[in-house]
């Protein structure tokens, strides 16, 4: 095989060509009421990849891996959630999300993504409120 004929194949499986990745949408729920957590990026990590999709105004996400929402390999996932502050008036951010759910190390969360499988719903808690605040 060439040099030319390598890279060609190269960049067919790169580009999803026969890549085997599942193609997963989602969506993500306080547990608590059902509503839709509006901001942030889900975060589907195994030890040697990490997935991730956007959360939109009604807390859907798609995954990407490699490209714009070309999916996930099948297999075992940790799941977190970056960037699920708001903005407040001052300058500072509020946490939406319990602390936990910041990292896929500390959620608790583990999905098992297999073939046929189109949606994901993931359900997070809020923040405790402490006295005094």
């Amino acid at each position: 095989m060439t040099r030319h004929s390598i890279l060609l194949l190269l960049i067919l499986l790169v580009l999803g060509c026969g890549n085997g990745n599942i193609p997963l949408k989602g969506r993500v729920v306080f547990e608590d009421d059902g509503s839709p957590l509006t901001v942030g990026t889900v975060l589907l990590c195994t030890p040697t990849m990490q997935s991730r999709g956007d959360l939109d105004k009604d807390g859907y996400f798609t995954v990407a891996t490699l490209g714009t929402k070309d999916g996930l390999p099948a297999g075992t996932y940790n799941v977190g959630i970056v960037g699920a502050n708001e903005d407040l008036p001052d300058g500072s951010l509020k946490a939406l999300l319990e602390d936990k759910w910041y990292s896929p190390q500390t959620s608790g969360l583990t999905v098992q993504i297999d073939k046929g499988m189109k949606n994901l719903e993931i359900k997070v808690t809020r923040p405790k409120v402490q006295a005094g605040r």
